[in-house]
């Protein structure tokens, strides 16, 4: 039963074993110049604290490999599609299996090959990607100290989706009884649980903390900074709220200029006070361009950081 299944097998196991071979080869030539560039370049910056271009070069140099990351997301639902559905289903839909199970083997025995041996080979492809995968990622991880927007590309992860992916293959092959039905119906579902679990099971199964940070007003000059989370944070949400404890700003956000938990468009005035520029007296006011004649109120901001022409939002 063994050597049936894998004369059935074999095509497919030949055509995966010359991908691995070929990602192998990939990997291991570019993997060691990577760790190298790492050492030269980012890890001397770090004592100066400032690792931006440093690590934006090194990010370019290996644009094109990175994106290597993104196979074990499509792995996973080739295994189930190619893999898993067409395993039970072709047999029940030429009639093949009624010829087995006349033979001297058991129906459980016929059966338990079959996935035994497809299955374990779908974890161990997956498995040996992220395991390939996560060694040459490892200096760019690092570098942008951000695991939560490759979880699903890194460690165990993918064995697990391959797992899922092939027998939920084999169940829509077991009960639909057609192959290309199995493998469409095997697509969708798939995609529907990633999407799922990625948006609305993953965030909630720990309860999140919350940050609440004041806008710390610097002694002179129009912008104030916001204490940013870990660069590891997962940050699920974040908004801006008056002392009341009101959402304020474009959908919860009014920084400008400095990006993500950077610069709030403001203005300090005299006793150390501060007032947001771009929020106007609307709850959902966003900062709106003038011409550069008018007599609105404008930023007294030093030059090039935030164009004159900006004014407070209107209701």
């Amino acid at each position: 039963m063994i050597r049936l299944t894998w004369r059935q097998f074999r095509t497919q196991a030949t055509v995966v074993s010359g991908i691995l071979a070929a990602v192998t080869v990939l990997l291991a030539a570019t993997g060691p110049q990577l760790v190298h560039l790492y050492d030269i370049s980012i890890v001397p910056c770090a004592a100066r604290g400032d690792c931006s271009d440093a690590a934006n070069a090194l990010a370019s140099r290996f644009h094109l490999l990175q994106g290597l990351g993104t196979v074990l997301v499509v792995v996973p639902a080739v295994i189930g599609v190619f893999w898993g559905a067409p395993l039970v289903a072709r047999e029940l839909e030429t009639g093949t299996y009624e010829l087995a199970w006349t033979q001297s083997v058991p129906r459980w025995r016929w059966l338990a090959v079959k996935l035994g041996l497809a299955g374990l080979a779908s974890v161990a492809v997956a498995g040996l990607l992220s395991l390939m995968l996560t060694w040459w990622s490892s200096p760019i991880d690092r570098v942008n100290a951000d695991p939560f927007s490759v979880f699903d590309q890194r460690g165990i992860v993918p064995l697990g989706y391959a797992a899922f992916a092939f027998a939920l293959g084999v169940a829509a092959g077991l009960l639909l009884r057609r192959t290309l039905a199995a493998m469409a119906v095997t697509l969708v579902v798939f995609a529907a649980v990633r999407v799922a679990v990625t948006r609305w099971v993953r965030p909630n199964l720990l309860a999140p903390l919350r940050l609440v940070s004041a806008v710390q007003p610097p002694g002179s000059g129009s912008f104030a900074s916001l204490a940013p989370p870990q660069p590891a944070d997962w940050v699920l949400s974040d908004q801006v709220i008056n002392a009341a404890g009101r959402v304020i700003g474009q959908n919860g956000a009014i920084s400008l200029g400095g990006g993500r938990y950077g610069f709030v468009f403001g203005r300090t005035v005299a006793g150390g006070r501060m007032t947001l520029q771009g929020v106007g007296p609307c709850p959902t006011g966003s900062p709106r361009w003038v011409p550069a004649d008018s007599r609105a109120p404008r930023s007294t901001g030093p030059p090039g950081s935030v164009s004159p022409g900006w004014t407070s939002g209107r209701c």
